[in-house]
């Protein structure tokens, strides 16, 4: 909402539109409150201003009733002790942002006053100030325009209205100066000057008779500035601006800091155009001697007599700078110190002398550093802002970034086709004005998508006009200024630290660059570099691609990937075994940290061959990638990694290098036949059960997953020694898979729910969340088979909070579908739609194919359980197709097909039903799982009984809880079933078909259900 008090008052809705305030009593309520809109208004204030003399009997009362009004009408108005508080932002409130808008820009704030203003008695100071401060910004505001428009008329205006008002007259005699009537100025002054005489028996003022005395002389009017007319427009800036203006009105020395490129010296224009009174730019970058500072300077704001040159016999320096004092004594300016970084200590000298000794001039000055005197205030000029990957048109054309691209390439229209090169464009360039610019210069010749790939060629590719200043006319020209101003040690640190892709904290920046703090706090001085709140530096990625191209000059850039990665390899190492133990947290973090870092190392030892470094990485980074969200990048990395020569490389390591690409491939990254590859490739080469990491003691029973699931005693006999490893976290794994494979094999769901709570167990004593929560969700699937509702919901919902926190996000999606599957059996049927709902946006967000498919398949049975078949064939079409990668996992096959079955056969398609059907019961046995192929058995007992065989239908429903081992109450449609089946047999038959499937196991479960697979 927003509140106009500054003329009529007005309620305002977020789009715009007048939400009506009826009745004086409610407008007046509102008014007062917005007056001080955020604070605490006195219920006594309150009811002067609305009833003045008159307040009724029960005031406090009859104010609550309107304050509810207020509430309905969409405004937060809180009850506070003694009294009201609009809970609103001030600048909502027009008249708080007339307030803050007057000193700095008073076009602006002007535009904001619609009429008279309509307070109350108690109010009535606030209306006196406002109307002043009005008075005040239209003076400034028309000071301003003089010379630029006819200003005259409004002048006249204000002058008949204030007669004795000598600087309202001073502004109508420069006005009519500017216009070319000197003469109707004279006559304004001895207009002046009786009335003052007349009224006061005073003189007029020297500022005055000043300027009387100029008109006399036929003087020309000073100039108020040089400030250049700009022939293109100003884009993305809007918020600085504000912010600039108020920051000189309130420093005396402003300093715009950025690098290379960044818009500082057109900031600083537009700034200066809207600063009332002389605003003076003076350009260094010409300048070369540090002596003619004061003299470069001085020619911009005195244009005339003879330049004072650094040769024999010239004006010594402080002369030069006591003419300056002398030019500017007395006068009220902004002087515009543009490009310093060459000329620090010079600029900060003339700088400190004219600060010093006058006290009407503030500076604005622009730099790559910091000028280094008192009292300067530094303001960073940012890059423009960056639209998120993938951004949609509409979205992206917000962003500042592609609103300058947009501006600057003539012809060039933003479409759902070319915003993905657009945004590589923006975000490559680090939202750099000049180099956005560049770019868009470049697409009159080049298709937007090639200009995005070729990007990596920046310094070639990007070149400008000739009317740019010379070190502007190429991206290159333009970093090469800031290489040339800076020592070796600087060049040094820039290029070493340039692999860091990532950014760093210090210490890294000190162990891996050979530097110290000195050197590297100079190139933060010197915008090459950043200081993050995060406590890490950054360099934009311009300045990091020209550090690398000096690294390879320097031929420095293989011994300084090895320092980097040897780096790497020791914080990774520290931080694995952490990463099983109660600071697991802490570590996480530490390695996200490095993120970027850590993966620019690993393919860069891919792209040198070096398998040793790459293997060595790998071999740390393996359970940081399953636990923080990135398995399906960890894969592929370390898939790479598994494919180089391996000469020369630690057994071990090598062996975990397999190991990671198997476990971070199961999901989706890896083509199956690749991940069972791996789990070989890792047993033969190191993979046993007195190997030093726990990793590698653990692949043997995991590859007996993949290798012999008709043997499930091989999986316990490699099992169960873990029970007694040295390592407490690999203990509880132990007990975890155990569990988990009595499950797969349709054991005993006692035994395995002892196993897994002692597993809960053993992660719980060492702190390990990941292990905590898995454990946890895998009870709540035990729970809810045995009809445990509302437990599951319980355990589910602890499990997920805690793989939340460490960062799981491929685990997330198929447990939140797991929680709203069990809340919908819970009888929760609204919030397990919810919950969904946000299982289908991360899976988006994650996108593998099995996660994607889970969280399908999970609103394809919701949609069918209650009877929307349209919605569930949508989902299962999606389902199916992400089936057929071929990273998909026999198990999420089976199931898949097995559902579309059931969306077929409700749909009375039995034929494409068994169709599915037949497809479902053969990945099934493929994967041997006891509890899939109990699924595909419920599935085929549906069928059956749509085909008219009830007796059928009986049997398959006893053979699946006889391979599976037990009853399972959260499998959909088995009660549907069972009902409609036991009807038609009668109790006894249906009975002695449900016993006589008790011998079904999982290799003959096919066979029962005539299923030729």
């Amino acid at each position: 909402m927003e509140i106009a008090v500054l003329g009529p008052l007005e309620l305002r809705a977020d789009g715009g539109e007048t939400v009506p305030v009826a009745g004086a009593r409610l407008r007046t309520l509102l008014l007062l409150l917005a007056l001080d809109a955020g604070r605490v208004v006195s219920a006594e204030r309150l009811i002067d201003g609305v009833w003045a003399d008159d307040p009724p009997a029960a005031a406090g009362n009859a104010l609550q009733a309107l304050v509810s009004r207020l509430r309905r009408a969409g405004l937060a108005v809180e009850a506070m002790n003694g009294g009201y508080r609009l809970a609103i932002e001030a600048d909502r409130v027009d008249a708080h942002l007339f307030t803050r808008l007057a000193p700095v820009d008073p076009s602006a704030a002007l535009e904001l006053w619609r009429g008279e203003l309509d307070f109350p008695d108690v109010a009535r100071a606030e209306a006196v100030r406002l109307e002043q401060l009005r008075d005040t910004a239209r003076r400034q505001w028309l000071a301003a325009e003089i010379g630029t428009r006819d200003t005259v008329p409004e002048l006249e205006g204000l002058v008949a209205a204030h007669p004795l008002d000598e600087r309202l007259a001073a502004l109508l005699m420069r006005a009519l100066r500017a216009g070319g009537n000197p003469g109707r100025a004279l006559e304004v002054f001895e207009q002046v000057r009786r009335s003052l005489a007349e009224t006061l028996g005073a003189d007029p003022s020297a500022e005055l008779t000043e300027l009387h005395m100029s008109l006399l002389r036929d003087e020309p009017a000073p100039a108020r500035g040089n400030l250049p007319a700009e022939v293109s427009s100003f884009v993305g800036r809007e918020q600085e601006i504000t912010y600039l203006l108020n920051e000189i009105r309130t420093n005396r020395l402003v300093i715009l800091l950025g690098p290379g490129g960044s818009g500082k010296t057109r900031l600083s224009v537009e700034v200066g155009a809207k600063v009332p009174g002389e605003v003076w730019r003076v350009e260094l970058a010409p300048v070369t001697d540090p002596a003619e500072v004061p003299q470069a300077v001085l020619n911009t704001l005195v244009p005339r007599g003879q330049p004072i040159l650094d040769v024999p016999g010239r004006v010594p320096l402080g002369e030069t700078l006591d003419r300056l004092i002398s030019a500017v004594a007395g006068r009220e300016m902004l002087i515009i110190l543009d490009n310093c970084e060459h000329l620090i200590a010079a600029a900060a000298q003339v700088a400190d002398a004219l600060l010093r000794a006058a006290p009407g001039v503030r500076l604005l000055t622009t730099s790559r550093e910091p000028l280094g005197i008192p009292g300067e205030r530094l303001c960073p000029v940012e890059p423009l802002a960056l639209p998120p990957v993938g951004a949609a048109a509409a979205i992206a054309s917000g962003f500042p970034a592609v609103r300058l691209l947009l501006d600057r390439a003539a012809g060039f229209t933003l479409t759902e086709e070319n915003v993905e090169a657009v945004v590589r464009i923006c975000r490559a360039l680090d939202g750099m004005p000049l180099a956005i610019e560049l770019a868009a210069a470049r697409l009159r010749t080049l298709p937007v998508s090639v200009l995005a790939d070729r990007l990596a060629d920046r310094f070639r590719l990007l070149t400008g006009g000739s009317l740019l200043l010379p070190r502007h006319q190429t991206l290159r020209a333009v970093v090469d200024w800031s290489w040339d101003l800076i020592d070796e040690p600087s060049r040094r640190l820039w290029r070493r630290f340039a692999l860091f892709s990532g950014g760093a904290d210090a210490d890294a920046v000190e162990r891996v660059c050979d530097t110290d703090l000195e050197v590297l706090g100079g190139l933060v001085d010197k915008s090459l570099m950043v200081l993050g709140p995060d406590g890490r530096y950054r360099m934009l990625e311009t300045i990091r691609e020209y550090g690398l191209e000096q690294l390879a000059l320097a031929g420095e850039t293989e011994s300084q990937r090895l320092a980097l990665a040897a780096w790497l390899i020791e914080l990774a190492g520290e931080a694995d075994p952490q990463l099983r133990a109660a600071d697991q947290l802490v570590w996480l973090r530490r390695l996200a940290a490095e993120h970027d870092n850590l993966h620019a190392a690993v393919r860069a030892a891919i792209e040198a061959g070096d398998t040793v470094t790459g293997a060595a990485l790998v071999a740390r980074l393996g359970w940081y990638w399953w636990l923080s969200g990135h398995r399906s990048e960890g894969a592929v990395l370390a898939a790479g990694v598994s494919a180089l020569p391996p000469d020369g490389v630690d057994r071990d390591e090598l062996a975990l290098v397999h190991t990671y690409a198997a476990i971070n491939g199961l999901e989706g990254a890896l083509p199956l036949e690749r991940v069972e590859e791996e789990f070989r490739r890792a047993r033969d080469t190191g993979a046993h059960s007195q190997a030093a990491h726990p990793a590698l003691r653990m692949i043997g029973p995991l590859s007996v997953m993949f290798d012999d699931r008709n043997d499930p005693e091989a999986g316990f006999r490699m099992t169960e020694p873990l029970f007694h490893d040295p390592d407490p976290w690999l203990r509880a794994v132990a007990k975890m898979m155990t569990s988990q494979l009595r499950l797969n094999f349709g054991q005993s769901p006692e035994v395995a729910e002892r196993e897994m709570r002692e597993a809960l167990a053993g992660f719980r004593a060492i702190g390990e969340r990941w292990g905590i929560g898995f454990t946890l969700s895998s009870l709540g699937d035990m729970a809810a088979s045995a009809g445990d509702f509302a437990q599951a919901v319980i355990w589910q919902r602890e499990a997920i909070a805690l793989v939340s926190e460490v960062g799981v996000r491929e685990d997330l999606p198929q447990m939140e579908v797991k929680l709203a599957h069990q809340l919908w059996l819970a009888g929760e049927a609204a919030e397990a739609r919810t919950v969904l709902k946000k299982a289908k946006a991360a899976a988006d967000e994650i996108n593998l194919p099995e996660v994607n498919a889970s969280v399908a398949y999970g609103s394809a049975t919701f949609a069918r359980m209650e009877g929307d078949l349209e919605e569930a064939r949508r989902s299962m079409e999606a389902a199916v197709r992400l089936m057929r990668h071929p990273a998909a996992v026999p198990q999420f096959r089976a199931i898949t097909m097995s559902t579309q079955g059931l969306v077929d056969a409700a749909s009375g398609d039995l034929g494409a039903a068994r169709t599915c059907h037949e497809e479902a019961m053969e990945a099934a046995m493929s994967s041997r799982d006891s509890p899939v192929i109990a699924v595909v058995l419920v599935g085929i007992a549906d069928l059956v009984l749509r085909e008219g065989n009830p007796a059928k239908a009986a049997f398959l429903l006893g053979a699946a809880d006889a391979v599976r081992g037990s009853k399972d109450k959260a499998v959909p449609d088995v009660d549907r079933i069972t009902a409609e089946a036991r009807a038609a047999l009668g109790s006894s038959a249906f009975d002695e078909a449900y016993t006589r499937a008790a011998t079904v196991t999982a290799a003959t479960a096919a066979a029962a259900a005539d299923m030729d697979v």
